[in-house]
């Protein structure tokens, strides 16, 4: 195992997936209302490791036939990165959170699978950046390591997807109290836009 690629393919996916887009926030609301929790955490993160893995060998093959095209998306995905870091660090600044309300109407233990099923896939595959982030981001990434290190890169962003998904849906419950202050969002949203920043400039290689 090359745990130097393994670290780099985990360090990315955390500052990408950490991102409180549609996709965790349905995954927090769910797990703060205890529903069907499982099935959403078991499906965001295998949705996850297909994207994740289709891209690092989808990308490895474009590298090799064209080389110039994909450094070219790269760095369209490392400007992604620096407006998403940019916007969070400004989110941070100047506050405009909604605050998460447990007590909201439309989820809870009484809801059924198969509707909650479709909404998870929904929000995986439907979302564009999803595929921007997971697919070519990341896919990109993984191509320029060593061809022997691909697939630790790749198990480390899969690792790293996948505590994200099962700590954010069963640890929901917990947060909830915190992140009805919009304080706890600057939090965020300050670490996450350092981060993005940091890995944006450290990818500019």
């Amino acid at each position: 195992m090359n745990w130097l690629s393994f670290s780099h393919g985990a360090a990315l996916c955390a500052s990408l997936i950490v991102t409180i887009g549609a996709q965790n926030a349905f995954v927090l609301r769910q797990g703060i209302m205890r529903s069907h929790v499982g099935k959403i955490v078991a499906l965001c993160a295998l949705s996850d490791f297909i994207l994740i893995g289709a891209g690092v060998g989808g990308a490895s093959v474009l590298v090799e036939r064209y080389p110039v095209f994909v450094h070219a998306m790269l760095y369209v995905g490392l400007a992604y990165l620096a407006w998403f870091g940019v916007n969070a660090l400004r989110r941070a600044v100047r506050p405009g959170h909604a605050v998460l309300d447990a007590n909201a109407s439309g989820a809870g233990p009484a809801q059924r699978a198969m509707p909650i099923i479709l909404m998870t896939l929904a929000f995986t595959w439907l979302n564009p950046h999803v595929y921007l982030d997971t697919f070519l981001l990341i896919g990109t990434a993984g191509a320029r390591e060593p061809a022997g290190a691909r697939v630790a890169f790749a198990l480390g962003a899969m690792a790293v997807s996948g505590v994200w998904f099962i700590g954010l849906g069963y640890g929901a419950r917990a947060l909830a109290p915190l992140f009805r202050r919009a304080s706890a969002w600057r939090v965020l949203d300050g670490a996450i836009g350092s981060m993005v920043l940091l890995l944006a400039v450290t990818q500019l290689r």
